[in-house]
């Protein structure tokens, strides 16, 4: 997640590192906070793989700033992160949103939707956060309001996100026939 949400921030635009942590935080941060000890680590895990480059500038008051950008591997990279990607990034809600915010640099309306189709055979499969033996139980059926409450938000989340995939769906198809 925080490798993909580097290489598409730094798709946008160059970045010095606390920009970068700035908007990582905001887009992940309510979850999974990004210290420093875990961003830099990454960011030189890219950088020894050629995915990203790092060039020093002048800073406008202190020091100089280590500005990073993506290489063309490091475009290559997220492409294919984002056309294929694990099925924990289609199943975690966290890291799902983390590629929805850059699916928009996959450029093929195509690819696209067959992330998207993903998704919506995740969230169309039968499940719950409480099971009777296998199977999995409904709001209406728990008799713990804070459990019912669960399944409630849950539904609603997942029912507005399948509305919002559908229409998406279409969209998609329509612009590539």
């Amino acid at each position: 997640m925080l490798e993909l949400a580097i290489l598409g921030f730094l798709y946008d635009a160059a970045l010095h590192g606390y920009e970068l942590r700035k908007r990582i935080t905001a887009l992940t941060g309510h979850v999974r906070p990004v210290a420093e000890s875990t961003l830099y680590p990454a960011i030189k895990r890219l950088e020894k793989a050629g995915l990203l480059a790092r060039e020093t500038q002048p800073g406008a008051v202190a020091a100089p700033r280590h500005v990073l950008t993506l290489t063309s591997a490091g475009r290559q990279e997220l492409h294919k992160r984002l056309a294929e990607p694990a099925r924990g990034d289609i199943t975690d809600e966290n890291r799902w949103f983390t590629l929805l915010a850059f699916l928009r640099h996959l450029d093929d309306a195509r690819a696209q939707a067959g992330v998207l189709r993903q998704r919506l055979a995740f969230l169309e499969e039968p499940a719950s956060f409480f099971y009777d033996g296998e199977r999995p139980m409904s709001a209406e059926e728990l008799d713990d309001p804070f459990r019912r409450g669960i399944l409630t938000i849950a539904r609603a989340t997942s029912q507005a996100e399948l509305t919002w995939l559908r229409a998406t769906l279409a969209s998609l198809d329509g612009s590539h026939r």
